[in-house]
């Protein structure tokens, strides 16, 4: 599953040193105060030293991230809400036509290129980055086209492995639309390139709004269009062009925008090193999301819905991930990248323990409602009151238990950029390939026993041992900050069990789920009940999180 569970916007997985959204460049000169017990860190060889980026504010870096990461959900919740006003049939089959580009954009776009371009990019001077840049974006473009391809002809393959031999979906028209979405795969590779370099300087505004303007371009064009197989898939091809084409002025206007050119470049060899590790981090979670795909459509298991219901869930899902915990990771991972590059540890420890208690403050409160509040929040997605059950059944178990998911990964998604930034991409790589292949084997173990529900345990599961790892990995290189962590969680979450019990009984006086006005009256009326107890026990705690909180609504 992304930045999250299998199929979901996943936390990112790493490589060597570096990070899952990637960023840091190579330490040139040993560290000023290292650690006593720590061991080495940065590359052997020695890299040019980084051209000085101006410090901007990280509170103001995140919350633009954040804001950016707001539109793109909510719009991508109205972009789901249109989706599922198509038939079952093309829904279901549209769902598995896009997760062949996706499997290979977390390789080729966002995940690898952020991960592994951004730190070595960091540590260049400008002339020297605008070269990897144009070697970069050209050497991508060349092994998207060549993909394209090769998804096209082989789509018929491709969607055999993906679905059951008894499957509950259309496979021609699963076929037919997966040839169509395929050139999905350069354009998404394109704007990651464009994504990547703007935050690699932290200029964050352009970048984190982009994907709402794919969202908005989706919509538009899937209500325009007429109702069938073709148009469904054109809707989110256009929405890719949308998302890159927004980008371009402002490469433009702050001098990053490169010429693609097939050449080498002296750097593109440490990227490519860099990525490498991705082959593992990647293959596992194919796999993973391999095996989830063929479970979804198994007509002996699951009815024909399921597979739009787990996406629905899965936008859902990826919303609050990608707000309250991929939002703030991405903020802070230049500046994690800079403090490793300079060698200075104790800022680094104490941005690790900063990143932390801010996204688990936000995560845990949102998990808890989630996970009582699921079928409002499913409810959100139909428009009509003819709303297909199957969908509504399959997205409400699948959602409750993510909700459980948001803080392990929250844990896992800050960590793995604090070894991306010191460019211990294997380690990270390793973890994460370990932890998807723990959550099928979770999967085989869990789904049957508890149905729906299962695949988030399996996610919540595999996080926690994940998490666990990582902290000890870091404890054996820089001394992880387990007081700070651990004191914070320990009030966060009895805190979010509160005003999960407070909104799930709210709930049981509600009108029940199911149509979209129920729904969202549930969700209004009993989160809000819930967050507001989160936040008035946070205030009486005196939690340092919620002060900074109050102090930026008074501005």
């Amino acid at each position: 599953m992304s930045n999250a569970p299998p199929g979901r916007a996943k936390p990112d997985s790493g490589r060597s040193g570096r990070g899952a959204r990637g960023t840091v460049g190579r330490v040139t000169v040993p560290p000023a105060a290292p650690d006593p017990n720590a061991p080495p860190q940065g590359p052997a060889s020695p890299a040019p030293a980084p051209s000085p980026v101006p410090k901007k504010s990280l509170q103001a870096n995140t919350l633009i991230v954040m804001a950016g990461t707001l539109g793109s959900r909510l719009s991508g919740i109205v972009r789901q809400q249109v989706i599922n006003l198509f038939d079952t049939t093309l829904t279901d089959a549209f769902n598995v036509a896009i997760k062949v580009p996706n499997l290979m954009r977390e390789l080729l776009a966002e995940g690898a290129l952020v991960n592994s371009f951004i730190p070595v990019y960091k540590t260049l001077d400008a002339a020297e980055r605008r070269k990897l840049a144009q070697s970069f974006s050209g050497f991508l473009i060349a092994i998207n086209l060549l993909l394209m391809a090769l998804g096209i002809f082989a789509a018929p393959w491709v969607v055999g492995l993906l679905t059951s031999t008894h499957a509950n979906i259309d496979r021609a028209i699963a076929i037919y639309m997966t040839q169509l979405v395929m050139p999905f795969l350069t354009l998404i590779s394109l704007s990651a390139v464009a994504m990547g370099l703007l935050n690699a300087d932290e200029h964050f505004r352009e970048s984190s709004f982009a994907p709402v303007a794919f969202n908005i371009a989706s919509i538009i064009a899937l209500l325009l269009l007429p109702n069938n197989a073709t148009w469904l898939a054109f809707g989110w091809l256009i929405g890719g062009v949308a998302q890159l084409l927004v980008q371009l002025p402002a490469l433009r206007r702050f001098g990053l925008l490169p010429e693609p050119r097939l050449g080498g470049h002296p750097a593109l060899g440490r990227v490519l090193k860099q990525m490498a590790p991705f082959t593992l981090t990647a293959g596992a979670r194919q796999f993973l999301n391999l095996y989830v795909t063929r479970l979804l459509t198994d007509a002996s298991q699951f009815k024909p819905g399921t597979q739009t219901g787990y996406a629905n869930a899965e936008a859902l899902f990826t919303m609050a991930n990608g707000l309250f915990v991929v939002s703030p990771a991405l903020a802070v991972f230049p500046r994690f990248s800079q403090h490793a590059a300079e060698g200075n540890w104790n800022e680094f420890r104490s941005l690790t323990a900063q990143t932390i208690r801010t996204s688990t403050f936000l995560a845990a409160p949102v998990s808890a409602l989630l996970l009582v509040l699921a079928p409002y929040a499913v409810s959100v997605y139909n428009l009509k009151s003819g709303f297909d059950p199957n969908r509504f059944e399959a997205g409400s178990g699948i959602l409750a238990g993510w909700a459980l998911a948001l803080i392990p990964w929250a844990l896992v998604t800050i960590l793995l950029r604090t070894f991306y930034a010191r460019e211990r991409t294997r380690e990270a790589v390793t973890v994460s390939a370990i932890g998807f292949v723990l959550e099928v084997g979770l999967y085989r173990l869990l789904v049957p026993a508890f149905g729906l529900f299962g695949f988030g345990l399996s996610t919540t599961l595999s996080g926690i041992l994940m998490a666990f790892a990582l902290m000890l990995m870091y404890q054996r290189a820089l001394g992880f900050p387990w007081q700070a962590v651990g004191d914070h969680l320990a009030r966060v979450v009895p805190l979010a069990l509160l005003s999960g019990i407070v909104a799930w009984l709210i709930s049981r006086v509600m009108p029940a789920p199911g149509f979209f006005l129920p729904g969202l009256f549930g969700l209004a009326v009993a989160g809000g009940a819930g967050l507001l107890v989160y936040l008035l026990g946070a205030t009486l705690l005196k939690m340092p999180e919620m002060a900074g909180l109050l102090r930026r609504l008074k501005r």
